[in-house]
């Protein structure tokens, strides 16, 4: 039997305020349409205070970033990018162009051409999220992205350097600073100084998603985003003190962050509340994960792994973290998630900030129809044919002309019915 000891409200902002959201969006982005960097700037200006001479910054500037941080900062950074490097080039190895000659004298293939630019925005206003930069930018250059582009908003009152960094050490070719939908929208639309990109990737608050579904069309985007979602399954070989810190590594994201422990473990389902407070008292974003426990937080307290299999299926969440005796056998029969955490020794922070796999995935139930960003996502996949003979193309033709006549197409008869006459004279 499913028991919800602990259930939470559902991940859903009032109408009104998607309401309020998405005009102030079409507003912004409407202004940057008409007014170009002027617009950029004026919204830059009142939102982060940030209006330099260039929202480009130089090499020297990078590199007066760069020059900043610790050895060890710096060292850090090459580490996670490397281990996020290694994974996505393995990734591109498993696709490849293929060519086959499906009957006599027909060819048909595909070839995996990477997208032409890519921009990436970061995000960085409340916390300088620079593993983003990562998984973005260096993704799209593994993916073999001619033009890579990157904005973050200024943190503190000035860029960040350790973003920065990152971005550049990930080897965007042009870096900007720039928050919120003025910095989408920029590398979206284009501006005087700034040349249109043809996809843009990256996660973001309320805004910036908003920003992403209005442009989606116009340019290409990774995944629509909600807010971060994370699932813990687990059973009695861990303690109730590993699962809150498990699941408040995640709710301190934001307040409307849903975090979810799904357990065949009586003892730990009750110990959990007070887990949750014991930790809380020493993280210092308790008031932002506190929320979001009280008000999304659940207990699930299942009889057998096939129901928390069935609870996990069934919410498909962002994360799901697995510490159970035999966590492969979830990833046998699991189909639903963002990414997937197997046993108490790896863990959401993990992957999100230097394991290799990346961090840029499904939320709000998208993991039911793709999968998150990866090497894959900057590659569009093309076909093309041939046909090598005369008698392959009347043999192709007869067959065509005849389904065009039951669809009334009398045009793309004529296309199949020409090169039958022509060709098989030769035949």
């Amino acid at each position: 039997m499913i028991r919800h000891l602990k259930k939470g409200k559902p991940v859903e902002t009032k109408a009104e305020l998607n309401a309020q959201v998405r005009s102030t969006v079409e507003s912004i982005i409407r202004d940057i349409e008409q007014q170009g960097e002027a617009a950029v700037r004026t919204y830059s200006e009142r939102f982060d205070q940030w209006n330099p001479p260039s929202l480009r910054l130089s090499q020297d500037e990078i590199q007066t970033c760069i020059d900043s941080l610790s050895a060890q900062a710096i060292q850090d950074i090459k580490f996670a990018q490397a281990q996020i490097r290694r994974f996505a080039q393995i990734q591109l190895m498993s696709m490849r162009d293929v060519e086959v000659e499906t009957l006599p004298g027909v060819v048909l293939g595909h070839k995996n051409i990477p997208v032409n630019s890519v921009g990436c925005y970061i995000p960085g206003g409340k916390y300088p999220l620079l593993a983003s930069a990562h998984m973005s930018v260096l993704t799209a250059k593994v993916a073999g992205v001619k033009r890579v582009i990157a904005c973050a908003p200024p943190f503190e009152g000035k860029p960040s350097a350790a973003i920065i960094a990152a971005m550049a050490l990930a080897g965007a070719d042009e870096i900007y600073v720039m928050g919120g939908v003025q910095g989408v929208a920029a590398m979206a639309l284009g501006t005087e100084s700034i040349a249109p990109v043809d996809m843009i990737v990256g996660p973001g608050n309320a805004y910036v998603a908003e920003a992403k579904r209005q442009l989606f069309g116009r340019v290409g985007i990774d995944l629509f985003a909600g807010p971060t979602e994370t699932m813990v399954i687990c059973d009695d070989t861990v303690d109730a003190e590993l699962v809150a810190v498990d699941l408040l590594g995640q709710a301190e994201h934001g307040p409307t962050s849903p975090a979810i422990c799904v357990t065949i473990s009586r003892a730990i389902a009750e110990q959990l509340p007070a887990a949750i407070e014991a930790v809380l008292a020493r993280l210092d974003t308790a008031p932002v994960a506190r929320q979001a426990w009280q008000e999304y937080g659940e207990i699930i307290l299942c009889d057998t792994e096939d129901e928390m299999l069935q609870e996990s299926e069934r919410i498909c969440s962002e994360h799901v973290q697995v510490m159970t005796r035999d966590p492969d056998w979830f990833l046998e029969r699991m189909t639903n998630y963002g990414g997937l955490f197997l046993g108490a020794r790896t863990n959401v922070s993990y992957g999100d900030k230097v394991i290799g796999t990346n961090h840029t995935l499904p939320t709000m139930g998208a993991g039911r129809y793709t999968g998150g960003l990866w090497v894959g996502k900057f590659i569009k996949t093309h076909t093309y044919q041939r046909i090598l003979t005369d008698e392959a193309s009347v043999m192709i033709g007869e067959y065509c002309s005849r389904l065009c006549a039951l669809e009334h197409f009398s045009g793309h008869k004529e296309q199949a019915d020409i090169r039958v006459r022509r060709m098989k004279k030769t035949v």
